[in-house]
């Protein structure tokens, strides 16, 4: 069975989609990993994808959907999937259904974490990330040791281009304008779940779970 995750750019849908890919033991598809792997290795997708993300806008459909179509004929992801970052507009929701019913997949469920914009604000102008080793930290709520200073690696922190406050605010327009509208989308399928995503970590991950188990 296949699950998506849907929530604004900083909601926690990427930290809750790892906790259910080890719960349910299956693989977390996500085209922000994919993405990030492409520009970091400066590949031609990579190059383009970062134009667009730099700004806060979402990557075209086109360099989306045919490498997630690939990704979802795998061999692991026969007996279930779960879907971070894709789709996020309504014409990829609708391309989906097609490749998913082509590969004989289907959904059980899609998983929105709500969070308000100012709290998401918030918590990604704080986030800084090692530039050696990836290790994520928040000014806030999670600083490292040393200020600017990453535990592990002692390498320095940065904030990515795509957490600075003018950028984040452009991305939840964009989220509002392009994703948002897939909550209705998937509303009328009647599968969509909602959580609340400002509390904990694990107890957003516990409420998913008995979201979930109570639609079995």
């Amino acid at each position: 069975m296949g699950y998506i995750m849907l929530g604004a750019p900083g909601a926690g849908k990427g930290t809750q989609a790892i906790a259910l890919s080890k719960q349910f033991q299956m693989p977390h598809i996500s085209t922000g990993d994919i993405f990030r792997t492409h520009i970091k290795q400066q590949t031609e997708l990579g190059k383009k994808a970062k134009e667009y993300i730099d700004q806060g806008l979402l990557v075209p459909d086109e360099l989306v959907v045919d490498l997630v179509k690939d990704r979802l004929a795998q061999e692991d992801c026969k007996t279930g999937f779960i879907l971070d970052g894709f789709p996020r507009t309504i014409m990829q929701a609708q391309t989906l259904d097609v490749a998913l019913k082509e590969l004989g997949l289907s959904l059980h469920a899609v998983i929105n974490v709500d969070v308000p914009d100012d709290k998401i604000i918030t918590r990604m102008a704080g986030r800084r990330v090692c530039s050696h080793c990836g290790g994520t930290y928040h000014t806030k709520y999670n600083p490292p040791q040393e200020d600017g200073i990453c535990d592990h690696c002692q390498r320095s922190l940065i904030q990515r281009k795509d957490d600075e406050e003018e950028t984040v605010k452009k991305r939840l327009q964009v989220y509002h304008d392009q994703t948002q509208p897939l909550i209705e989308y998937y509303e009328d399928k009647k599968i969509l779940l909602t959580v609340d995503g400002t509390e904990s970590v694990d107890r957003v991950t516990e409420n998913i779970i008995k979201a979930l188990g109570e639609r079995a």
